[in-house]
């Protein structure tokens, strides 16, 4: 299956127009991973009805294809074969939300000649919303900073690593998992936290002008609620 990035459904009643600017209008949202970006840019792409993307699926895909052809994530040569080849992914394989694949896309993502194949797919969505969208969101890491810099709304959205553990913890185990699931998981956030900051290429931190939304002890209806408030005019 070829990939097909995802469009804001439509929903009933009238629509806003979001955010004023000339041409397409963009959504930059960045953040660590289980901050609730790809929630809120979810629910923000289906209340204007734009085009969405998420970014950090291309690199999970990259990762994973290079995982199962028996390749190396740090091998640049074999990264890019993967990333020339993204277009082939099926963007819905449910191995991408696994935390390991995190891991392998967390890598993948520092080797710059990965990061320059991407970019143009992730501009070309942006500047070219698909299905005829007035605009386009797109989360990942550097979105305002590298891919989106001239985005007229940038939010960042973070939360503590317990909480973005805890949540992950949920998400793959439920109620009943174990302890050690969780420190594993709050093991591996913290580790990518380090690998996605202190990478030379695009590190992951807010663009000067980005909104800055914590989530740590807000639900995502509140946190939807003050990004429309940042968001619209």
């Amino acid at each position: 299956m070829t990939i097909s990035p995802t469009t804001g459904p439509k929903t009933s009643g009238p629509k806003t127009s979001g955010p004023k600017t000339s041409g397409p209008k963009i959504i930059a949202i960045d953040g660590p991973a289980a901050s609730g970006k790809g929630t809120l840019a979810r629910k923000l792409a289906q209340y204007f009805d734009y085009a969405y993307l998420d970014t950090g699926a291309l690199y999970r895909a990259v990762g994973l294809q290079v995982a199962r052809a028996g390749g190396d994530v740090q091998n640049e040569q074999d990264a890019v074969k993967a990333a020339e080849n993204i277009s082939q992914f099926d963007l819905n394989d449910p191995e991408l939300r696994r935390e390991s694949t995190g891991a392998l896309a967390s890598k993948v993502a520092a080797i710059s000649a990965v990061r320059d194949i991407l970019l143009t797919f992730q501009r070309n969505f942006a500047r070219n919303p698909p299905g005829h969208k007035a605009g386009a969101i797109l989360d990942g890491r550097d979105i305002g900073t590298v891919i989106c810099p001239d985005a007229p709304v940038k939010l960042f959205i973070t939360a503590s690593a317990e909480t973005r553990a805890k949540r992950r913890f949920l998400e793959q185990f439920g109620p009943d998992g174990h302890e050690a699931d969780y420190t594993a998981i709050l093991a591996e956030i913290t580790l990518r936290d380090a690998r996605d900051t202190n990478r030379l290429v695009a590190p992951l931190k807010p663009a000067q002008n980005a909104h800055l939304l914590d989530t740590t002890n807000s639900d995502i209806e509140a946190v939807f609620e003050k990004a429309l408030r940042l968001i619209l005019p």
